[in-house]
C-alpha cells in the first residue's frame, strides 16, 4: 500500500471535525495491546469483507457500530464505515463489489489510524 496516499488521506480527514471526534478510549487500547496489531488486522480484513464489500451492503450508513471494537471506531475515523463514506471521503463507487485492492487500502488506513492513535 502506498504509504503517502494513506498518510495524505488520514491528514485530510483529521481536518473533519467530525471525523476527528473519534478516539480510542483506554478500553480500545487495552484491547488492542492484549490481542495485538496481527489480530486486529485480521478482524478489520474481515470486517471490510463481511460488511462492506458487496456491491449491495445491507444497511448502508448503519452497518457499523459506533463502539464495541477499536476497528469500528477506527472506521468512523477514516470514513471507512460504509459505502456512502467511502464514495464521498475515497471515491470508492458504491455500485460494485470492493475489488481486492480497494480491500486492502481500506484495511490500511483503518490500521494506519489505530497504529497513530495507540500513541
Amino acid at each position: 500500500m502506498n504509504i503517502e496516499l494513506v498518510s495524505r488521506k488520514l491528514e485530510e480527514l483529521s481536518k473533519s471535525s467530525f471525523r476527528s471526534s473519534f478516539h480510542l478510549k483506554e478500553k480500545d487500547k487495552a484491547y488492542l495491546k492484549e490481542k495485538g496489531f496481527e489480530t486486529i488486522l485480521s478482524h478489520a480484513k474481515d470486517f471490510i469483507a463481511n460488511r462492506l464489500a458487496s456491491q449491495n451492503s445491507l444497511n448502508d450508513g448503519s452497518q457499523t457500530p459506533m463502539k464495541g471494537h477499536p476497528v469500528f471506531i477506527a472506521q468512523h475515523a477514516t470514513a471507512t464505515c460504509c459505502r456512502s463514506c467511502l464514495y464521498k471521503w475515497h471515491h470508492i463507487s458504491k455500485n460494485k463489489e470492493l475489488t481486492n485492492k480497494e480491500q486492502n487500502y481500506i484495511v490500511s488506513i483503518i490500521m494506519a489510524w489505530l497504529i497513530k492513535n495507540m500513541n
